[in-house]
């Protein structure tokens, strides 16, 4: 086997009008149209799409208080700073990395751990 390329993740909301003001609105994903019959919205990142799921409750049962070292998603932003000032603009909490490089963690509204890091955040 030879994965050449990821693809999509899906992630499980509780109210998805509230969640898409978090990903279209605060961290500005384009919405793409979607066909399927069950509740959600799609986004594109390049050439990769994030999906949510309407779900009855999500299992963000966070273990490490270092919000990276838990399951999460991560993105790469122009400029980290002007990142992070937005979400605390709009009351997001917001947790530096704790390995000292230019990254920042968030939590979407349902507790989804989302990483920003600055250029490719490896």
């Amino acid at each position: 086997m030879q994965i050449t390329q990821s693809l999509h993740t899906a992630i499980l909301v509780t109210d998805l009008e509230r969640s898409e003001y978090f990903y279209g609105k605060v961290l500005g994903l384009s919405k793409v149209d979607r066909t399927l019959k069950y509740p959600g919205a799609w986004y594109q990142v390049g050439n990769y799409q994030i999906h949510l799921i309407v779900a009855p409750s999500t299992p963000t049962d966070n273990q490490n208080q270092k919000l990276g070292r838990n399951p999460h998603v991560a993105f790469s932003v122009t400029d980290l700073n002007i990142a992070q000032q937005e979400l605390l603009n709009q009351n997001y909490p917001i947790q530096a990395s704790a390995s000292g490089r230019a990254a920042l963690f968030t939590q979407d509204p349902d507790g989804n751990i989302i990483e920003l890091s600055q250029g490719n955040g490896t």
